[in-house]
């Protein structure tokens, strides 16, 4: 069976509900406390994506810039995000993602603050292409 060739996806998600735990347990950096944006790409032309940050009492943050191969997964973590800054710990945030072509976005949270971790994982609000 060969991979589907119809578009999946929109251009434009949003994740409401950032937040990257300030401490973790655990082996390092396996378990290191993080929010993830789990992207699927699953056309034939690569994505073009960009995030931008919204805080709540600051200006926004980004663009911060990724490539997604076509037919591919990528998974990035927040706590990873540097360039043009990093994403702040323990703030809550917001994120606008947009891509150049459809894709499929989920937001996942490890809180490993205490030994019983918490991991949460949700569809991100995807926005209807225009």
């Amino acid at each position: 069976m060969s991979h589907p060739r119809t578009l999946i996806g929109v251009t434009t998600w949003v994740i409401a509900d950032g937040y990257i735990p300030p401490t973790s347990t655990g082996r390092q950096p396996a378990m290191t406390s993080h929010d993830s944006v789990c992207m699927l790409n699953a056309g034939d032309t690569d994505a073009e994506i960009e995030l931008h940050i919204y805080l709540t009492d600051a200006e926004p943050l980004g663009p911060y810039r990724l490539r997604i191969g076509a037919r591919r997964a990528f998974h990035q973590r927040f706590n990873d995000l540097s360039d043009p800054e990093p994403v702040p710990v323990d703030t809550d945030y917001c994120c606008v993602i947009r891509s150049s072509v459809p894709i499929v976005v989920q937001h996942t949270r490890l809180d490993s603050r205490q030994a019983a971790n918490a991991l949460m994982t949700t569809i991100a609000h995807p926005v209807p292409d225009q």
